[in-house]
């Protein structure tokens, strides 16, 4: 019989808890839940107000893996949705905005991935986003030294940027901004490209073409359109152990020398938490927001 919680006056089924997702180390669906309950105070910050698209992986990461952005079947009447703008017409998506929520999707296995504007404002983004993802043999520690760089740059033009885990191979450089059109954000994303690979040609690419990136760390621009979607801050990722998207201090990014010196895997949250706190909260005050330089 599948069993039956109450989280916050919200009656949930809870299924195939000892079900092992992540072979590789033994981590099960229950071990799943656990760690979105624990992380759920600082996770769901950075969820509100977004529309959620899941990327579910009910069998583990060697099973499907597939995008499921509208409300999915069977979804709860409390769930709050909200229709969104699409190409192909309007839709309507999750809005994960309470931990009975939370709860409800983490049961669905699923990495979470938001856009960086929130429901209605579709077009205007108040996050910048940097996907920066090296193609073998770079690493994460190639992916530190452009991140080093960026800040920099970022810092001249006065606005303050935030680092965390990819979750998989990279790392991701984040900034809070004044709502600015999503078009308009993805131009000053690609300039930084542009002038990464510039100063740092041994390093860096800003072409997503496959066959430029060995040795060498993309710096994805693009991911601030407003029809694109990045792995939220604390989310699990559907890889061969359970890594998260995890804040990392500047400290760790510079001192980093080996790639696994900036892998976290669930059970590593806690602890970090407790001596970090949630090191991407000044993105969620928005007096700490800055405007982009004129074009």
């Amino acid at each position: 019989m599948t069993p039956i919680t109450e989280v916050e006056g919200r009656r949930l089924a809870l299924s195939n808890l000892e079900k092992v997702l992540y072979p590789a180390t033994g981590f099960t669906k229950g071990e799943v839940l656990h760690y979105y309950a624990t992380a759920a105070e600082v996770l769901l910050p950075h969820l509100r107000d977004r529309p959620v698209s899941f990327l579910r992986y009910p069998d583990g990461p060697d099973g499907q893996v597939f995008f499921a952005k509208n409300v999915p079947p069977g979804t709860p009447e409390w769930v709050t949705t909200a229709e969104v703008p699409r190409s192909e017409g309007p839709a309507r998506m999750v809005l994960v905005q309470d931990l009975p929520t939370l709860m409800w999707a983490a049961n669905l296995v699923t990495e979470f991935h938001t856009p960086q504007w929130i429901v209605g404002a579709p077009g205007d983004a108040d996050r910048l986003v940097l996907d920066l993802d090296p193609g073998a043999p770079a690493t994460v520690v190639e992916c530190c030294e452009v991140a080093l760089w960026l800040r920099e740059r970022l810092a001249a033009d006065g606005i303050e940027t935030y680092a965390k885990t990819s979750g998989s191979k990279g790392l991701h450089l984040l900034a809070g901004l004044e709502p600015t059109p999503s078009g308009r954000v993805t131009e000053y994303a690609k300039e930084l490209a542009v002038a990464a690979e510039r100063e740092l040609p041994r390093l860096v690419v800003h072409r997503m073409t496959r066959n430029l990136r060995a040795g060498k760390v993309f710096v994805d621009w693009s991911q601030n359109a407003a029809r694109k979607t990045t792995a939220a801050p604390y989310t699990l990722r559907a890889r061969a152990e359970p890594t998260v998207s995890a804040p990392v201090t500047w400290e760790e990014v510079a001192e980093c020398r080996v790639p696994s010196g900036l892998v976290f895997q669930a059970p590593d949250i806690a602890a970090r938490l407790e001596e970090y706190g949630d090191l991407l909260a000044p993105l969620l005050d928005a007096g700490r927001a800055r405007a982009l330089p004129s074009p």
